[in-house]
């Protein structure tokens, strides 16, 4: 149903270019990005090629080629999409929340699949990438990596101020350690559902505040 849309489109936009001009189609851009991104999971990126994702769009190697002049331009695009739609879609208000369950939705909102499903795979296709297309993985780590763990960072920074955390706390080996927990739990075959929990549960006693208890008189004697 899709491929038959898609080649509708194609059709009415060829058309209309060689009649004087008629602008893109975004359904045929959502179309070819979200072809890529299929065969990012499938296939990996140096195996997927641009006549599959062609042919998996409906549209055709020259309707392609007008839009994007690479393999690399159109997978930096379909990541793109990707990310915008994660930032569409995010956002943590921590003013009703207490101090534990805030670092609770922080440490949730750290698993790569929290929007994408793939999310595990594609990063992994993109690891393997790292001697033959370092590019990737760099954008991989600016846009999916480094926003999941600075906003644990920032969470942890907010109950400082708050008070509920201490304040001598090491942020960032933290953040990192949550964030490894999924991929500790992706290679084990163990459930993630209880990870942001469990590992808070583990952590909280170690970095949350203290608090000073009244010294007891000593007995008369």
């Amino acid at each position: 149903m899709a491929q038959a849309r898609a080649a509708t489109n194609e059709h009415a936009e060829t058309a209309g270019s060689r009649a004087g001009g008629r602008p893109r189609d975004p359904a045929l851009d959502e179309a070819i990005i979200l072809a890529t991104r299929a065969r990012l999971v499938q296939d990996g990126y140096s195996r997927m090629t641009i006549g599959d994702i062609a042919a998996d769009a409906g549209v055709s190697r020259p309707t392609l080629y007008r839009r994007w002049s690479n393999k690399f331009e159109l997978v930096t695009d379909a990541l793109d999409y990707g990310f915008r739609k994660q930032r569409d879609m995010d956002g943590l208000d921590l003013s009703r929340l207490e101090p534990r369950e805030a670092l609770v939705e922080a440490v949730r909102r750290l698993d790569p699949a929290y929007f994408n499903p793939d999310a595990m795979v594609l990063m992994g296709n993109f690891a393997g990438e790292a001697v033959r297309t370092p590019e990737l993985l760099e954008i991989l780590r600016k846009h999916a990596v480094e926003p999941r763990v600075t906003l644990v960072e920032n969470v942890l920074s907010q109950l400082q101020e708050r008070g509920a955390v201490s304040d001598d706390i090491d942020k960032h080996t933290i953040a990192t350690m949550c964030f490894g927990s999924y991929f500790a739990a992706f290679y084990r075959g163990d459930s993630k559902k209880k990870i942001p929990e469990t590992v808070v549960a583990v952590l909280w006693p170690a970095i949350a505040t203290r608090r000073r208890t009244r010294r007891q008189a000593p007995y008369a004697q």
